[in-house]
């Protein structure tokens, strides 16, 4: 690609490719992240909370242990201060009807007045406790100090799984994207001018999908393209003779009005009309302007009424043809002209089905050599010894060709038995349901 060309590439579309795999690959991480936070939120506080305990056992052991309700406030205080130390926790001794006696946190005290009814969690300022009804009539308030960690195995292996989510991932990822930046310039190249760029065809994906159907876009525009240019070339080419002619013709006609003059004149102009005529339908046919409708023609009347026209001799079965009418007649009509034109003045045709539709237009002319055989339905293309004595443009043998492919169909030139040539016409058979009437 030229400097030039590289030039006018835009200056952001790798840094969109590039942000592109970093978002998926961050998505990925992002993803295994939040899984993380919510599986250890969730086993934090439902994993972890233990089967509650034998509350009347406990109380009657801490009854046991504790001075008994008719110890001084001193002795009871040095007792949970002991218990603060030793366990790590909060605890709190309230005396019939939620009386304070003592505690070892200033904010153990239920929130909520005490209900020797309620269930044994209650909350506090700082958090839950649980409360233990002793024989005594007294009420213990436990109260961890902080929630402990949770032990490094889970969080662990969330780590090691998000670390190896990532560093699977962004192969796979980069790997996809290097094939979108690689299809990415491919377009741009293309875009800016190189019709024959194509990017590579990697995997079997939608990527690669991608990747074949612009190959596939790029090489009919191309070739669309280039068939205009070579048609453009040679009707500028064409069209020269017949305007040379006629500006003559005009230049004679003013010195010599005679009848044989006009009908030269005649001549050429009609010639200029038909070229100019036969460009614009080859041009539109490439192009796809002039899609046959999918209608039910009577291809044996058709063909019938052309020879008829011309004085041909006809062969023929009643046969039906899906499509234009307008196309049909005009490919019989250019098949049956150029017999005439390039033949003895003998047009001989057969019309048969036998699987297919088959049109076969001969004639006893000088024949085609094997070389020309499919040389000579290419556009503006006239054998060897042929001239413009004859009238042909070299369009309508190119004509006929378009016209049966796009109605599912081709046509080839084969050599006659005897001498002179056949052009053979096939074409698919109608749809049973099919009117045999013409469209």
């Amino acid at each position: 690609m030229s400097a030039a060309s590289r030039a006018e590439l835009p200056p952001t579309s790798a840094h969109r490719v590039h942000r592109l795999y970093w978002r998926i690959w961050f998505a990925i991480l992002a993803t295994v992240a939040l899984f993380a936070v919510l599986a250890v939120t969730a086993w934090r506080l439902i994993g972890e909370r233990p089967h509650p305990p034998n509350i009347t056992g406990f109380a009657e052991i801490a009854a046991e242990l504790l001075p008994p309700a008719t110890a001084t406030v001193e002795e009871q205080r040095a007792a949970l201060e002991r218990w603060h130390r030793q366990l790590g926790a909060d605890f709190a001794l309230l005396g019939p009807g939620g009386a304070d006696i003592a505690r070892t946190s200033d904010d153990l005290l239920p929130i909520d007045p005490l209900d020797p009814e309620a269930k044994h969690h209650v909350m506090t300022p700082r958090g839950p406790a649980i409360q233990f009804a002793l024989p005594d009539g007294r009420t213990l308030l436990v109260r961890r100090l902080g929630r402990p960690p949770p032990p490094p195995g889970p969080v662990l292996t969330f780590a090691l799984l998000a670390v190896g989510i990532g560093v699977g991932a962004y192969p796979v990822v980069r790997r996809l994207t290097r094939r979108l930046e690689r299809l990415q310039r491919g377009v741009t190249e293309w875009g800016a001018g190189n019709l024959g760029a194509r990017v590579a065809v990697e995997g079997r994906d939608e990527v690669a999908d991608l990747a074949a159907s612009f190959n596939d876009a790029a090489a009919r525009v191309e070739r669309l393209v280039d068939v205009h240019r070579s048609l453009l070339a040679n009707a500028s080419h064409e069209l020269r003779s017949p305007l040379a002619r006629i500006r003559m013709g005009i230049e004679l006609l003013a010195e010599q009005p005679t009848a044989a003059r006009r009908a030269e004149l005649a001549r050429d102009i009609a010639e200029l009309d038909q070229l100019i005529d036969e460009i614009l339908m080859a041009s539109r046919l490439e192009g796809g302007g002039l899609a046959p409708e999918r209608a039910p023609v009577d291809f044996t009347g058709l063909v019938a009424e052309e020879c008829a026209r011309l004085g041909a001799t006809l062969q023929a079965q009643a046969v039906t043809v899906e499509g234009s009418a307008r196309l049909l007649q005009r490919l019989v009509r250019n098949l049956l002209e150029n017999a005439e034109r390039y033949g003895d003045g003998t047009i001989d045709v057969v019309l048969r089905e036998d699987g297919a539709i088959e049109l076969d237009v001969m004639d006893r002319g000088p024949g085609i050599a094997a070389e020309e055989r499919e040389r000579v339905f290419e556009p503006f293309y006239r054998v060897k010894g042929a001239s413009e004595v004859h009238g042909g443009v070299g369009l309508g043998l190119s004509l006929v060709r378009q016209i049966a492919r796009q109605h599912g169909g081709d046509v080839r030139c084969v050599p006659r038995e005897g001498g002179g040539s056949c052009f053979r016409v096939t074409l698919p058979v109608a749809a049973p349901d099919s009117a045999g009437s013409r469209g």
